[in-house]
């Protein structure tokens, strides 16, 4: 299988994991305009299954290092396919909030809160079950970060008013419970692999292409519960039906399957890069996705055009201490 042999390789990884788990709201909000969320998460978990099992058995297949996908599931022990199956499910459980905050809120909004907040906690939580790196330098990126967070809530609450306000204030407790269940997903699939050797990894642990390909059926199968019982209790507007998802335009289906590969090179992605750079560094830089993601919704979306300078500076501030507080944890891996 493919493995990463130096740290640089491994943090332009992580920066791609950033990039892709900052950008795969776009094709909910491309989807958005013809599209109910609930709808689009389908082709969403179906493009996420689908691109673990093309990597599996080219990436997680070639080359001589480790074992190849079909030698390594059958001896993966039954307490760490339980593992990353679990991580898959809270995974799907936080990331379905997030997307309902992101259509109720925007992207602006929902991944520096949801998916920031999970960045601050799932640090605390990966460093203490697999120290790695300067905790200094670790724990004052975060910090940083937190401050990030803090200022678009802040920013959130400035630009809306009436309805929009009471949607924002939804959006937002959304977000918040979806970051306090996402910070926990990781942990459980990490725990499934064998961090320390990649390429001769000990028995019964999973290399990161068979971890993901559970955790991606863990996701998908928990969706026939997690996305049904949205469809039919949806968090706004009318409920949708099975009828509506198989009605709907090839094309557009496609958007949402799109959206779940882009989502799942990134998480890949940062399991591979895990090995080197560890499971803190590896999913804090991921989390830096909030950064990507407000980016899109300022200065694509425009979700922000009719803010006053207030607002702006406080988007300013956000961005600022957000790339201070990634740059933190770059260094504290390499110490």
């Amino acid at each position: 299988m493919f493995i990463i042999e130096n740290y640089s390789l491994a943090i332009l990884f992580c920066f791609i994991t950033m990039l892709c788990w900052g950008s795969w709201g776009n094709t909910q909000k491309l989807a958005g305009k013809t599209w109910r969320y609930e709808l689009f998460y389908w082709d969403y978990t179906v493009g996420i299954l689908v691109f673990a099992v093309i990597m599996a058995f080219t990436l997680g297949s070639i080359g001589s290092s480790g074992r190849n996908f079909i030698d390594d599931i059958q001896q993966v022990e039954s307490g760490n396919v339980l593992s990353a199956f679990i991580g898959g499910i809270i995974f799907n459980a936080s990331n379905i909030l997030l997307a309902a905050s992101v259509s109720i809120a925007g992207m602006a909004v929902a991944f520096p809160l949801g998916v920031g907040l999970a960045l601050v906690l799932g640090v605390f939580i990966n460093y203490f079950s697999t120290p790695k790196g300067d905790p200094v330098l670790l724990f004052v990126g975060v910090a940083l970060i937190v401050i990030a967070i803090i200022c678009n809530g802040v920013a959130s609450g400035k630009n809306s008013s009436g309805t929009a306000s009471q949607n924002a204030k939804k959006g937002i407790l959304l977000a918040a419970v979806a970051g306090v269940l996402m910070s926990f997903f990781y942990r459980f699939v990490a725990a499934a692999m064998d961090l320390n050797n990649f390429e001769y990894p000990a028995a019964g642990l999973a290399t990161p292409y068979t971890a993901f390909f559970i955790f991606s059926t863990g996701i998908f199968v928990s969706n026939f519960l997690f996305n049904t019982f949205v469809m039919k209790k949806p968090f706004v507007g009318e409920k949708v039906s099975y009828k509506q998802y198989f009605s709907g335009k090839f094309g557009t289906h496609l958007v949402g399957v799109f959206g779940g590969c882009i989502w799942a090179l990134g998480t890949l992605f940062s399991y591979i890069a895990a090995g080197k750079a560890g499971a803190p560094v590896s999913y804090a830089l991921g989390q830096g996705a909030p950064m990507i993601a407000a980016l899109w919704g300022v200065f694509v979306w425009k979700e922000f055009a009719k803010s006053d300078k207030s607002v702006n500076k406080l988007l300013l501030i956000m961005f600022l201490f957000f790339i201070t507080g990634l740059s933190l944890i770059v260094l504290s891996g390499g110490n």
